[in-house]
């Protein structure tokens, strides 16, 4: 008879080994330069924090990171040091398997922790001079057609000027004007209030990245529907601040108005509010507009943001050239 062993109890589940908790103090002092001085978006401040937590492995509070923090933290250790440089090393081996657009932004927030805590003198070496980001392929920006962009605008248009209108077609048309028509990012077009919009020019003040502000002048088609909605009567006696309403436009909303607007126009492609900013940039720089002038309406803070639209610009000068040049066509008789 075959001997039974003695079962062994079961073991308790293992726990995950807790992350360089001592790194913390620095992470949101980071993140506090990063909100206060740099003035970065919350949605830049939400992808740092998450990129730190995953090439440290630690939880990391937002809200804590907004709090005033009390006083400098100390200079890291040449132990603690070496630790990071490992815990550097061990995130780019992780992040290597990612899209290298994925991996570049990754590593460009790494890189930008490690400069800080190099620059204000809290470690001694260079650790993000070690982290290499892959090269990415130029990828050209989707845009509509001058014709899809008409057949958009007139079709919305005509909608928000029907009898039986509702406020949502008045509001889709004037987001699409405000994308289209003024090449605002999304955040910026469901953000706006009734106290940066100037109805007599049109125009609107935008407070765009880096906390920068810029004029931003718009088509007179969008002056008629923008006064109705200032005019719309006022719910439960509330005073509306921002264009969309009591609160600003979600992002979400944003992209179903200007899909379905999109479908209601017989457009093939699927329409999202950024294809219109790119549509916005790309016709007024094949209608002849200086590429510092389209900075300046696109609010990049570099020209090197904006010179991407001269490769589309480019592709449709190639084809011309090839089309109507006199040395593009095939000649009749051979060169002897």
């Amino acid at each position: 008879m075959k001997k039974l062993r003695p079962a062994h109890p079961p073991q308790p589940p293992s726990e995950p080994s807790p992350g360089p908790n001592w790194l913390l103090p620095y992470i949101y002092k980071y993140m506090n330069f990063m909100t206060f001085i740099e003035s970065a978006s919350p949605h830049t401040l939400r992808a740092y924090r998450g990129d730190l937590a995953q090439a440290f492995g630690v939880e990391i509070s937002l809200e804590k990171a907004m709090e005033g923090q009390d006083g400098p933290p100390s200079a890291l250790s040449s132990d603690h040091e070496t630790k990071l440089k490992e815990l550097t090393r061990r995130a780019g081996t992780t992040w290597s398997g990612l899209q290298p657009a994925s991996k570049n932004r990754k590593t460009a927030t790494l890189k930008s922790f490690l400069h800080w805590l190099q620059s204000e003198g809290l470690i001694q070496n260079d650790l993000g001079s070690r982290l290499h980001s892959p090269k990415v392929p130029i990828r050209l920006p989707k845009h509509l057609s001058v014709d899809e962009a008409i057949a958009l605008v007139q079709t919305t248009a005509a909608v928000a000027s029907a009898p039986d209108h509702d406020e949502k077609d008045l509001r889709t048309f004037v987001l699409i004007m405000l994308l289209y028509g003024g090449g605002l990012r999304v955040s910026e077009a469901c953000g706006l209030k009734w106290s940066h919009v100037n109805l007599d020019q049109p125009s609107v003040r935008v407070r765009g990245k880096g906390d920068k502000e810029r004029i931003v002048s718009l088509p007179r088609l969008v002056a008629p529907p923008l006064l109705a909605l200032r005019n719309r009567p006022e719910k439960d006696n509330q005073k509306t601040e921002f264009v969309f309403g009591t609160e600003p436009l979600s992002t979400r909303h944003a992209y179903d108005l200007v899909r379905l607007a999109g479908e209601r126009a017989g457009l093939v492609r699927k329409v999202h509010p950024h294809m219109l900013r790119h549509s916005f940039a790309t016709h007024l720089l094949r209608s002849g507009a200086n590429l510092r002038t389209l900075q300046e309406l696109l609010g990049h803070s570099s020209l090197q943001a904006t010179s991407r639209y001269t490769h589309v610009g480019l592709d449709q000068l190639a084809r011309t050239m090839e089309a109507h040049h006199p040395l593009s066509q095939t000649p009749k008789k051979p060169i002897s």
